[in-house]
């Protein structure tokens, strides 16, 4: 079944050339289907790459979603045009009084902030609040991630010595959860943060439980006991030139960085790229639609 986006979206473009089933508004409404909301708060300032990545892993799916893109009220993004948030993104204001099926919070670039000196903490407190009534399911990535544990569990981040930067590998902690259904014992996670949240903060709390986590990288995903929270540490929808094109912008930019870990071929960037998460991504995102999201929200058709 396929994911329902909006008509000229231009993540379409790049979805279709991958085989990935995407239904314009126009052709769902002739349908007669109800299918699951998913509303997706996007804090990344390349908007368009950040929809293709998240629309690409939860388009690989059986289930017909319908996407809607949300943006903060008090926030202006600099990297995307008014025209372009216009006509695909709808302010959090109008949709307040919604209730979604599935939500996905996405990260930001400001890790490096205390939460309450980014200039739209407030807004996104209010936003973390509604999503507990009004998503059945949320989907947590990075630092949005962070914010949502920190606000919810009073959890803090702490700065990293150095960038956590690269795909490590994770073991699965707890072997029969549902989100990591058909996973391997260890897989791949690409991160990219100067952040962490710390594993005895996170047992010591006792609606979290961790089912994921690297030697290297530390905590990798995290669910509530409900089922109804997920926070992922890292990436897994990047695309695979992600981590190389912001090594290679740090570098043009002077900044110091060094080159992702086990991410080129070899360790040698001359020599390309090795795609090793790919396939669990998009079995973690399915995996999320489907036992946390299709089987457990109400099937009525949502105000």
């Amino acid at each position: 079944m396929p994911i329902i986006i909006p008509n000229d979206l231009p993540a379409a473009v790049q979805l279709a050339s991958e085989n990935i089933f995407t239904m314009t508004e126009f052709r769902a409404i002739h349908q007669d289907i109800r299918p699951l909301r998913i509303g997706i708060l996007n804090l990344m300032p390349t908007k368009e790459v950040t929809e293709t990545q998240l629309l690409r892993v939860l388009g690989n799916s059986p289930l017909q979603t319908e996407i809607v893109l949300i943006q903060l009220d008090g926030h202006v993004s600099q990297n995307t045009t008014k025209e372009y948030l216009e006509r695909f993104y709808v302010p959090f204001s109008k949709v307040k009084h919604l209730n979604f099926d599935g939500l996905v919070i996405t990260g930001a670039p400001v890790e490096n902030l205390a939460f309450e000196e980014v200039s739209y903490w407030s807004e996104l407190e209010e936003i973390l609040d509604w999503s507990r009534h009004h998503g059945f399911a949320t989907f947590h990535i990075c630092w949005g991630a962070q914010a949502a544990l920190y606000k919810h569990y009073g959890i803090p981040k702490y700065p990293l010595n150095a960038k956590c930067f690269g795909v490590f590998e994770h073991k699965c902690v707890q072997k029969h959860v549902k989100l990591l259904r058909g996973f391997d014992d260890t897989f791949n996670i690409p991160q990219s943060r100067h952040t962490e949240v710390k594993l005895t903060d996170i047992e010591s709390v006792s609606n979290l439980e961790v089912i994921a986590y690297s030697e290297e990288s530390g905590v990798g995903l995290i669910v509530s006991k409900d089922g109804r929270e997920v926070y992922a540490t890292g990436h897994s929808e990047y695309d695979a030139e992600t981590l190389g094109l912001e090594y290679f912008r740090d570098l043009d930019k002077g900044l110091p960085i060094t080159a992702p870990k086990y991410y080129f071929v070899d360790n040698q960037p001359a020599k390309g790229v090795s795609v090793s998460w790919r396939s669990h991504a998009h079995l973690l995102f399915s995996n999320w639609l489907n036992y946390y999201v299709y089987q457990e929200t109400p099937f009525e058709q949502l105000e």
